[in-house]
């Protein structure tokens, strides 16, 4: 590899760790502001990276894909949450925030990152930097946003259908869970991912236009 690929690969992980860590950190955040504190006394709401990396997940696998065909696809350990204490204090509003909470912060990160570059406040040597933290930002939020188990999206829509008192389609759709690594592993390798990710690469490309016409 030459300097320039590792370099890449360097930035990418870093980058990789700030977005899935602190994906999964929102999560446990949100739950402790809803009496659950379960990850803080795990010590889950720490900055440091090694709390909550997953070496397969948070590293090599996204890395791999996002080099082989800029689709991202990862994990970092997830952060322990107690629904019954978040429900029992938030209802199933609670529960509704908690699991869109990763997802807010992707979201929140994608937009800083992309002001950054369009007013060009990022200096020359890390505007590769600042466009990885956006684009890999944008494709974890809408990804996520999906409502197919495991993702944050399903788990949202599951206390939605509790809401409106659909308790048995919701029991039904919590159980695919199980299903939850094949199913999504079946949407990448075959063409249903062409639908999946076109919102993405669309939404990625209307903003590569955007910053190119500045």
């Amino acid at each position: 590899m030459s300097n320039l690929d590792i370099s890449s690969l360097i930035t990418l992980v870093l980058v990789l760790i700030v977005s899935v860590v602190g994906h999964e950190i929102a999560h446990g955040f949100v739950a402790f502001k809803f009496g659950d504190d379960t990850a803080k006394s795990q010590n889950r709401l720490s900055l440091n990276p090694l709390r909550h990396i997953d070496l397969l997940g948070t590293i090599i696998v996204p890395s791999l894909m996002f080099y082989a065909g800029g689709i991202l696809f990862g994990w970092a350990k997830p952060v322990p949450i107690n629904p019954y204490l978040i429900t029992k204090n938030g209802g199933y509003f609670g529960m509704i925030c908690v699991s869109l909470a990763g997802i807010v912060f992707n979201a929140l990160l994608c937009i800083l990152s992309f002001i950054s570059l369009y007013i060009n406040l990022v200096p020359n040597e890390l505007v590769r930097a600042i466009y990885m933290l956006f684009s890999i930002n944008l494709i974890l939020a809408i990804f996520n946003l999906y409502p197919v188990p495991p993702l944050d999206g399903s788990k949202a829509l599951a206390y939605i259908l509790r809401i409106f008192k659909f308790d048995n389609i919701a029991n039904l759709y919590q159980k695919l869970n199980r299903y939850g690594f094949i199913i999504l592993i079946l949407i990448i390798i075959t063409p249903a991912s062409k639908v999946i990710f076109m919102p993405i690469f669309s939404l990625l490309e209307l903003a590569n236009e955007i910053l190119s016409s500045r």
